[in-house]
């Protein structure tokens, strides 16, 4: 049986940016491009219209930016009971502000605006498969970006309900190991590490490791 192609908009300003990623989805087999917009507000409405399964959205656009067009397309889709559409923000910088509220707000990952051909693929296959994206690098960037502030707010109580097991593999997956990784080094099976990695997500009400990265850095777990 031959799998429907992974539907995917585009949300960018610049038209020559869009073309561009246009024609590289449209030569993929498995992949379909559905729409593209200029601004937030458009990509709300292609949105509703058209379905994706996939959104690449950039963040700083006029009109309205990429960080409230996802909180807004994640709140429509929750608010009908549909599957959400998995975003994944498109940046100029390796990680600010701006990235970690999208992700925040609903975004399955980033990428940056120039990443390879091949890793943009590779990552609307991966978030379509329910995975998170995040561009090479990130990890670091994100231990930059919470080590410069000033404090930090403590775990909420939730975080006190994860076993020892739980709390180990929740680190692990923070310093961005991989499922097999963490297998490897805790002696367990990869199918046990994915268990505990849902549980953990469910227990602190994440949506997926990137929402995971982020929290435990916000928090100052990871070290």
């Amino acid at each position: 049986m031959t799998r429907a192609p992974i539907r995917v908009v585009l949300v960018d300003d610049q038209a020559l940016f869009r073309a561009g990623i246009r024609m590289l989805i449209d030569s993929q087999p498995d992949l379909e491009f559905v729409g593209e917009a200029s601004d937030g507000r458009e990509a709300v409405d292609l949105v509703e219209r058209a379905r994706p399964d996939v959104v690449l959205m950039d963040i700083r656009m006029p009109v309205m930016d990429g960080i409230e067009a996802t909180e807004r397309i994640v709140a429509a889709a929750s608010a009908r009971g549909s599957e959400l559409p998995r975003v994944i923000v498109l940046t100029t910088f390796d990680l600010d502000e701006a990235a970690t509220r999208a992700i925040r707000g609903g975004a399955s990952g980033f990428l940056l605006k120039d990443a390879a051909p091949e890793f943009l693929l590779a990552a609307i296959r991966t978030v379509h498969a329910g995975a998170a994206v995040v561009a090479p690098g990130a990890t670091r960037e994100l231990l930059r970006h919470f080590d410069s502030r000033a404090t930090a707010p403590a775990p909420p109580k939730t975080f006190s309900t994860l076993t020892s097991r739980e709390r180990d593999i929740f680190l692990l997956a923070a310093r961005g190991l991989s499922n097999a990784e963490i297998a490897e080094r805790e002696f367990l099976s990869e199918a046990t590490v994915k268990t505990h990695i849902s549980r953990v997500l469910a227990k602190l009400a994440l949506r997926d490791r990137v929402q995971l990265v982020v929290f435990a850095y916000e928090h100052r777990l990871v070290v």
